[in-house]
C-alpha cells in the first residue's frame, strides 16, 4: 500500500524547518513527505495533476486552482489570527503562529483516518493519577478540566472517578447513575478483564467517562481495587490516550498501588496552611516524589490572600510546578466547561 503524501509548502524556510521535524519525529517512515519552500517550483507542480492526502501551505502560495486538484485536505497557514470560513470544506485556516504542536494536533485531528497513521508514532497510553493529600481542594474540578482539554486536543481520553462514594455528577450533563444490576455483580467480582465486560456502558461529554455509582463501594460490595484494575486494562487496550484517575484523599495500599502503575502523577494542594501542611506529610508517605513524574499543582489560588507556600511559616516538602487561578463562578460550570480556561489548558500541555 502506497504511503500517504504529504506536502508542506512555505517560503519562510525557517518556519518550515520545525513543522517538517515534527512530522518526521512523529511518522518516520510512516508517510510520503515533501518540503516545497520555492515559488516558482510549487507553481510548475501544480501545472500538472497532484493527489496528496494533505497540503499544508502558506497563504501567499495559495490559490483557488488548487482546489481542482486531487487534495485529501488543504491546511492554509495564515498570517492573521481570523476565523474566516474559506468556500471549499476541505480547505482549513490555521494561524500559523500558533505553537508547532498544537498545529500538528490540528492536522492529525482532522486527517487521521485519510492519512491511516493513527498508530504510526503514537505514544503508548498514559495513566495519569490526579489526588490530593485533604478534601476540598478541587481535584475533581481540575481532573475533568485535564481531560476536557486533552480531549479538545485530539486525544482520547477515559475519566475514571475513582472515589469511594462518588459524586461527581453535577459535573455532567447526563448525572443518571449506573442502573444496571449485572453491571454492579460484575464490579464486585472484579475479574480480569472487567474493563471489556463494562466498557459498553462508558459515556461522553467531550471526553469519556465511567457513568457514577448508584451508592458507596461498600454498600455495593464493590473493591476499592476494580478502578486501578479497569484502568489498567484500559491502557492495554490502546483504545484512549489518556487515562484520568480522579481519586480520594485517603493513603492506603490502593493508593500506593495506583501512584506505583501511573505515569504521571498530579497532587493538588491549596494556598492554605492546612491544606500545605497535609501535602507534606503525604509527601513523606511517599517514595521518589522529587523526580518528573510527580507535578503540584495550587488550586483555587488568590493573589489577594495569604500563601503559605512562599511564607516562612512552614518549610515545603514539595515544589509548586503550576498555579491554577480561582475560576469565578466554577459552581455553575460543567467539566467540560472547564476546557475553555486558560490555566486548564496549561496544565494539559504539561501531560501532552
Amino acid at each position: 500500500m502506497a504511503r500517504p503524501r504529504i506536502i508542506i509548502a512555505d517560503t519562510d524556510v525557517n518556519y518550515i524547518l520545525s513543522l517538517q521535524l515534527k512530522f518526521v519525529e512523529e511518522f518516520f517512515e510512516k508517510i510520503d513527505l515533501e518540503i516545497i519552500t520555492d515559488r516558482n517550483y510549487f507553481e510548475n507542480m501544480f501545472e500538472s495533476p497532484q493527489r496528496a492526502e494533505v497540503l499544508i501551505v502558506s497563504e501567499d502560495l495559495y490559490d483557488l486552482s488548487i482546489q481542482k486538484h486531487n487534495i485529501g485536505n488543504v491546511f492554509l497557514m495564515t498570517e492573521k489570527n481570523e476565523e474566516e470560513q474559506t468556500a471549499d470544506l476541505n480547505v482549513t485556516r490555521i494561524f500559523k503562529y500558533t505553537s508547532i504542536k498544537e498545529i500538528f494536533n490540528e492536522i492529525l485531528g482532522k486527517t487521521s483516518d485519510s492519512l491511516n497513521v493513527k498508530n504510526s508514532g503514537k505514544k503508548d497510553p498514559q495513566i495519569v493519577v490526579v489526588t490530593s493529600a485533604s478534601g476540598g481542594v478541587g481535584k475533581t474540578t481540575l481532573a475533568m478540566g485535564i481531560s476536557a482539554c486533552l480531549s479538545q486536543n485530539y486525544k482520547k481520553v477515559l475519566y475514571v472517578n475513582c472515589s469511594r462514594l462518588q459524586s461527581f455528577g453535577h459535573l455532567l450533563k447526563n448525572s443518571s447513575p449506573v442502573s444496571d444490576s449485572e453491571i454492579y455483580s460484575k464490579l464486585s467480582r472484579n475479574n480480569k478483564g472487567l474493563y471489556h465486560e463494562v466498557k459498553h456502558m462508558i459515556r461522553q461529554e467531550l471526553f469519556s467517562y465511567l457513568p457514577p455509582l448508584k451508592a458507596s463501594l461498600v454498600s455495593l460490595g464493590v473493591p476499592m481495587e476494580v478502578f486501578l484494575n479497569i484502568a489498567q486494562e484500559a491502557k492495554k487496550s490502546r483504545e484512549f490516550d489518556f487515562i484520568i484517575m480522579d481519586t480520594d484523599a485517603y493513603f492506603d495500599e490502593n493508593k500506593a498501588e495506583q501512584l506505583t502503575i501511573a505515569d504521571k502523577v498530579i497532587i493538588v494542594t491549596r494556598q492554605t496552611k492546612a491544606s500545605v501542611f497535609s501535602t507534606n506529610i503525604l509527601v513523606k508517605n511517599v517514595n521518589g516524589i522529587s523526580n518528573e513524574k510527580y507535578l503540584f499543582l495550587c488550586n483555587d489560588f488568590n493573589s489577594n490572600k495569604d500563601n503559605i507556600l512562599i511564607s516562612s511559616e512552614m518549610e515545603l516538602k514539595f515544589t509548586i510546578n503550576e498555579y491554577i487561578e480561582h475560576i469565578e463562578n466554577y459552581d455553575a460550570m460543567l467539566g467540560v466547561d472547564f476546557a475553555e480556561q486558560t490555566s486548564m489548558k496549561k496544565l494539559a500541555y504539561l501531560l501532552d
